[in-house]
């Protein structure tokens, strides 16, 4: 395979992917003016939106593991033309999405104090996090339906809808976060009620477009069971990393000194990390369609190539951007602090983190490729490997067994991306993956 086919093909990925990292981008911005804001207003709340930020993503897995089998099936229905069984499947998967989101919201609601007193975090953060997750808890219902009807609009070729949905989101949560904050007795509330009624506002959005769909109102068990079973590896390796993520702030909590400090810069350096991973993603998305095409035509050798050449490319683009983010640490982290310790911290987690972002990207890409040929257990297994028995102890052992600190545990997420990127890297290479009936 020459270098002009394998670019023919990432042109036409990118074509299919392109709307897709738009949304991400939204995305981004959304979460990155959170943090601006909590940053204005203090450390102590910067600190408490990285945490509460973590506890809520894993309220939204199940959200997002519906989603990824309900892609899968509309999308079959959608190009088989069959018009009232699409319409069951989608009627049938929105009453899902709605159960599970009015459940898990009176569970955020209901349970917020129980959850924060739970974790061992100062008492600092805990004042804050209550009345942020109760506000969150209570938009939950929307995001399950936001998130759900975005993927059907995906599979049904109307993405471009989903795009302008979160770019009104994103606008109407920027300039809320302001108002609310600035303009109104909320205060530090208004951080959550801005994501809150962009969310509930985009959702509305897209159920009206969504509604062309709904000609039977009929609710089908079989199409929630074939949803499910297709996306619980996806729902449980996000719920396995959000979990993570929020051990990794339990252990940050216990270093002896400056531990908000560190809380804050670690919610900054994960924002930023986040708009490193956008291009990571849009090449694993890519790899997932080129990869799959290919071992739909049995062309297994170039599948192969063009899954590894796809992830070189991808790994040299995503060493780019990390080489400009580690020159403009200073900057970047003035902008998201303007205290002297949590500056310092950011600055210690990029030049820290960095190290690892091309790594992460190869293993990431490469996951796309087994995606595209739906061996999505061995890309779960292998992340989950990483992160729980390598990134986690060894993140206590560092920073607080032998009293490295932050520094320590920055070093043992960059050696858990290390692995995850041989270990994923050595599964590709086997090619067994290319051999097995999914």
């Amino acid at each position: 395979m020459n270098d002009k086919n394998i670019l023919n093909l990432l042109v036409k990925s990118w074509s299919v992917s392109w709307p897709m990292i738009l949304i991400m981008i939204f995305e981004f911005f959304i979460s990155l003016t959170d943090v601006y804001i909590a940053g204005i207003i203090g450390k102590e709340v910067q600190a408490t939106i990285g945490l509460v930020s973590q506890i809520y993503f894993i309220f939204v897995v199940v959200a997002n593991a519906i989603t990824v089998g309900s892609v899968s099936v509309v999308s079959r229905l959608y190009t088989a033309k069959d018009s009232n069984e699409l319409s069951v499947a989608i009627f049938s998967i929105l009453a899902a999405t709605g159960s599970f989101g009015i459940l898990l919201s009176l569970a955020g609601i209901f349970l917020s104090d129980n959850i924060i007193n739970f974790l061992n975090i100062p008492d600092e953060i805990k004042k804050f996090a209550v009345p942020l997750i109760n506000i969150y808890a209570f938009g939950l219902m929307f995001h399950y339906f936001l998130v759900n009807t975005n993927g059907i609009l995906r599979a049904t070729s109307r993405i471009k809808i989903s795009l302008l949905s979160m770019l009104l989101a994103a606008v109407l949560n920027v300039s809320l976060n302001f108002f609310f904050v600035f303009h109104t007795p909320l205060g530090f509330k208004g951080i959550a009620l801005s994501t809150v009624v962009s969310v509930v506002v985009a959702a509305i959005l897209n159920l009206y477009h969504i509604r062309i769909f709904l000609v039977l109102k009929k609710i089908d068990i079989n199409f929630i069971k074939r949803v499910f079973k297709i996306g619980w590896p996806s729902g449980l390796l996000q719920v396995s990393w959000q979990l993570g993520s929020t051990v990794l702030f339990l252990i940050i909590g216990m270093i002896p000194e400056k531990s908000i400090d560190v809380m804050a810069a670690f919610t900054n350096g994960a924002r930023i990390e986040a708009a490193i991973f956008l291009p990571a993603f849009a090449f694993n998305m890519a790899n997932a369609v080129v990869v799959g095409n290919y071992m739909g035509e049995k062309n297994m050798e170039d599948a192969f190539k063009s899954g590894y050449y796809t992830a070189l490319m991808g790994s040299v683009i995503i060493t780019l951007i990390t080489v400009i983010v580690i020159v403009f640490a200073w900057p970047i982290a003035n902008f998201l602090s303007n205290n002297e310790n949590v500056v310092k911290e950011s600055v210690n987690y990029l030049y820290i983190s960095m190290i690892s972002e091309p790594f992460m990207a190869f293993g990431v890409i490469l996951g796309g490729g087994l995606n595209g040929v739906g061996d999505t257990k061995s890309v779960m297994v292998r992340v989950i490997s990483s992160l729980w028995l390598i990134r986690i102890p060894l993140a206590f052992v560092l920073g607080i067994f032998l009293n490295y600190g932050s520094s320590g545990i920055w070093w043992s997420m960059n050696i858990s991306i290390f692995a995850q990127c041989y270990l994923i890297g050595r599964y590709y290479f086997k090619k067994r993956w290319l051999y097995n009936e999914i």
